[in-house]
């Protein structure tokens, strides 16, 4: 069973060195929730560019602890989640929400506190009754996302891995926090990186 927990406490940027720096989404993206992470399965649905119906569909076919990803045939910026919507995710377990799309309400979003990442922020509403597509492979920010995999977010935005990946990911990360502790101490101590890494002898000779 994955640690999801454990992922999120890595947080994005050590997940994806140690997945061999793959998986960024690459978008200006907007943390609502400041200093919120978060880690779980993606859920994804892709709306009809303008309308949200399917933003809809993949809240009622949530499960407790997946991360909503969500995003139109051709992104735009118009809201596809207010506080409303914010509101029935959290109450069924959605662990966050990746927005490949506006936001509005982003006040009342910040309150409530489900953690919400997005690529605008736009009063402009969207309409319903266009149906898109649930639970099939989607690529946001240039990241390849299929339900199931990995999706990470913190400040530093968000990573998304393949669900194979999880296990040997994990370890590897865990590995290189360690690393990244033990250096921690040295550089607290006086040591330059500049020496550690080599790049001295790389620089002056």
């Amino acid at each position: 069973m994955t640690d999801y927990t454990a992922f999120a406490r890595l947080g994005v940027a050590t997940v994806h060195e140690a997945a061999g720096r793959i998986g960024i989404v690459d978008l200006p993206l907007t943390q609502v929730v400041r200093g919120s992470r978060v880690a779980g399965p993606a859920r994804t649905a892709v709306c009809v560019t303008g309308d949200n119906t399917m933003v809809h569909a993949a809240i009622a076919h949530a499960r407790p602890g997946e991360v909503l990803v969500l995003t139109s045939e051709e992104p735009a910026p118009v809201a596809l989640v207010g506080e409303l919507l914010a509101t029935q995710a959290l109450s069924h377990g959605v662990a966050g929400l990746l927005v490949d799309g506006a936001v509005r309400d982003l006040e009342e979003l910040a309150e409530l506190g489900l953690p919400v990442w997005a690529r605008f922020v736009r009063a402009q509403g969207a309409t319903k009754g266009e149906v898109g597509r649930l639970d099939v492979p989607v690529v946001v920010g240039g990241a390849a996302i299929a339900p199931g995999d990995l999706v990470v977010m913190d400040g530093d935005g968000a990573v998304a891995i393949p669900a194979a990946r999880t296990g040997e990911v994990l370890r590897l990360a865990r590995e290189r926090c360690d690393r990244e502790q033990a250096l921690r101490l040295r550089y607290a101590t006086g040591e330059l990186s500049y020496d550690v890494n080599g790049l001295r002898e790389i620089v002056e000779e």
